[in-house]
């Protein structure tokens, strides 16, 4: 079976990634620095694990040891906020580190690159939803990072021939996520809501997201992986909708806890409402949403109840 290498494997995404290329019986390697991935993410003696930088050397050498068909890229500084404080570690990681990938796979004869992008690199939204013809207007480091990668990853295939696949995410949720890392809304609502603390609403609470259970992203991931369409950009959503009103009383029957929320001030900058037009991704990658809010807010649940009785 083909050989893919998953950089950030030990990563929320990037572990369920891991997960979804076992189960289909891919020989996989993962390489993460465990900065914010976990090895407890992955099963050790299922994956070939090499603990180094997508900067480094050893980076390349790795690369060249495995000789891996594929590398699905997840490797990344995912903060907006840490973006705006330190562009140049934002750089570093998202830009340099993604050159260095697209060097390894140049030099050692990697068909395919999946990359993870994101709906940032889309700005204010000008309609919704959005599709992947929506104009590119990042608002901070994160976004023009992600983009960059992606005018990087075109030039690639034109000088060196690397197929590529783009995945441009929307929120993305699920089991391993960490509210203080990578963590979205659900994840630090779920976390205050186990604290007995107050969930903090930023805004009237009727701004709406586009959540996509983290399970649907690693099959999807996959299916860009094996495709042999010419088509290289997809967003990676669900096309539906919830207000943060809504999310709460979600969140509280799923896990059957209740919660006081505190309105306050909405922050400069934050977008009200963000919905991606997936119709692209189901046409030409048959990806179809699997797991609905409810369902997918009861694997968070299931996820805690399991590590209580460990």
């Amino acid at each position: 079976m083909d050989k893919v290498l998953v950089t950030g494997g030990c990563g929320f995404i990037g572990s369920h990634i891991v997960d979804q290329l076992l189960e289909e019986g891919y020989e996989t390697i993962v390489v993460d620095n465990l900065v914010s991935g976990k090895l407890e993410n992955i099963d050790k003696s299922d994956v070939s694990f090499y603990l180094c930088n997508i900067n480094s050397a050893e980076f390349q050498t790795v690369v060249e040891t495995e000789s891996p068909r594929y590398i699905i890229h997840q490797a990344a500084q995912v903060s907006v906020p840490s973006s705006l404080s330190d562009i140049f570690h934002d750089e570093n990681i998202n830009i340099r580190g993604s050159l260095n990938v697209m060097e390894a796979a140049k030099n050692n004869n990697v068909e395919k690159i999946v990359f993870a992008s994101s709906a940032a690199v889309y700005g204010e939204p000008q309609y919704l939803p959005i599709d992947e013809e929506h104009p590119i207007a990042p608002l901070a480091p994160y976004g023009v990072s992600k983009y960059a990668v992606e005018k990087y990853l075109e030039m690639a295939h034109q000088l060196y021939g690397i197929d590529y696949t783009i995945l441009r995410y929307s929120n993305v949720y699920g089991p391993r996520q960490d509210a203080k890392g990578e963590g979205g809304v659900i994840s630090i609502f779920k976390d205050k809501m186990e604290e007995g603390q107050n969930v903090v609403v930023y805004g009237n609470g009727e701004q709406t997201r586009d959540f996509i259970h983290v399970y649907d992203v690693a099959k999807t991931n996959v299916k860009a992986m094996k495709s042999e369409t010419t088509e290289r950009i997809f967003n990676l959503s669900t096309n539906d909708t919830i207000s943060l009103n809504e999310l709460i009383p979600a969140m509280e029957k799923a896990f059957d806890e209740k919660v006081s929320t505190t309105y306050k001030d909405a922050r400069e900058g934050d977008i009200t409402h963000s919905c991606l037009n997936n119709e692209k991704l189901q046409k030409y990658l048959n990806a179809n949403k699997q797991y609905l809010i409810e369902v997918g807010l009861d694997t968070f649940h299931k996820e805690k109840t399991k590590k209580t009785k460990q």
